[in-house]
């Protein structure tokens, strides 16, 4: 079963992906606002995949953890690749200057609703440090509100929220867990 979004109201319409062959055309009629509109199997590709390098000798800089997005009613599960440096988190929209964007439809998540900031302890180890953008609704980590100006450090597994949203830290030191 595959879900798409009606580009008019972005209600979710589901529809047997199997009946169909890759590069087929379809045409939908939303059940919601009535909107017609049409698809190519095959030819959508999916907001959440973000570009992985493809070999570890390919220049630029490497992945060293990603969040996990879970998927709510405003949107599909992501995960998205963090690096060394300031990863600033936030809701997409062209032109903002995000580097960690969820594709979400949360009113509640910021254009720049935090940052995690990636760099090495004393041991050579990751060091993960979330801070609040500022937000509007604020970051909660174990049910409590960041403050202003707090830097909470964070580690494999650790659930934060933005918004009406979840997200789950997965780090690269941890991959064996």
């Amino acid at each position: 079963m595959k879900r798409i979004r009606c580009p008019k109201c972005s209600n979710y319409i589901t529809f047997d992906d199997k009946k169909y062959t890759l590069g087929q055309a379809l045409a939908f009629n939303c059940p919601y606002c009535g909107h017609r509109f049409a698809v190519r199997l095959g030819g959508m590709k999916k907001k959440t995949e973000q570009p992985q390098p493809a070999a570890a000798e390919e220049e630029g800089p490497q992945a060293v953890g990603s969040i996990v997005v879970i998927e709510n009613i405003f949107h599909y599960k992501q995960v998205i690749p963090l690096y060394m440096g300031d990863n600033v988190i936030g809701r997409y929209q062209r032109g903002v200057d995000v580097n960690c964007p969820i594709h979400t439809d949360d009113p509640s998540i910021d254009m720049t609703h935090c940052v995690i900031s990636v760099s090495r302890d004393k041991k050579g180890g990751l060091k993960f440090i979330l801070r609040d953008g500022p937000s509007n609704t604020g970051t909660f980590v174990d049910n409590e509100i960041l403050g202003d100006r707090e830097r909470r450090t964070i580690g494999h597994g650790t659930l934060f929220t933005i918004g009406a949203t979840s997200v789950i830290l997965k780090t690269e030191d941890d991959k064996d867990e």
